[in-house]
């Protein structure tokens, strides 16, 4: 397997993971949830900060109570199980940056509040598709087990889209 460029390996600890996979989802998820056809840009953008920070904590304080104890054949205090549970967890805190950032231009009005919302959705397809390319990227698949590692990640974000479409 080819060795990856420090870049690429910076992508793959930091961000492709599957916190950061499941933190997409669950933004989109709660997009879905909240993004009713009356909705404001800065209401979805509130439910979708709480929820995430909440599920994120959540997150930490699962990891830090699991590894806490004997954890693969060692002793970890809870200071270092914590500090594990957090360098874990960041990705599913990253992945609401984007969408967050789409939500806040309808919130300022800078673009209309459907369309910030359907874009926040529509990005979170592209941020699944690119992560599950970093994926397969990093285990040195093939081009086009890449892309089919790609569209298979971002059929998550689709189902989102047609789930949003099918309620609202």
């Amino acid at each position: 397997m080819a060795e990856l460029d420090p870049k690429t390996e910076l992508l793959r600890t930091a961000f492709a993971t599957e916190q950061a996979v499941y933190g997409v989802i669950l933004v989109s998820g709660m997009i879905v949830v909240s993004g009713t056809a009356d909705s404001t840009s800065w209401t979805v953008f509130w439910t979708v900060l709480v929820t995430v920070v909440v599920f994120w904590l959540a997150h930490v304080y699962a990891g830090t109570v699991a590894h806490h104890g004997l954890d693969h054949g060692r002793v970890l205090g809870i200071r270092e199980s914590f500090r594990q549970a957090l360098a874990h967890s960041w990705g599913l805190l990253a992945s609401a940056l984007i969408p967050s950032a789409i939500l806040l231009l309808g919130a300022t009005k800078a673009v209309p509040d459907p369309v910030a919302i359907w874009a926040a959705l529509w990005t979170g397809v592209l941020v699944l598709g690119v992560l599950g390319y970093i994926a397969f990227l990093r285990r040195g698949a093939a081009w086009p087990i890449r892309v089919i590692g790609a569209v298979s990640t971002a059929a998550f974000g689709m189902a989102m889209i047609a789930l949003k479409s099918v309620i609202h």
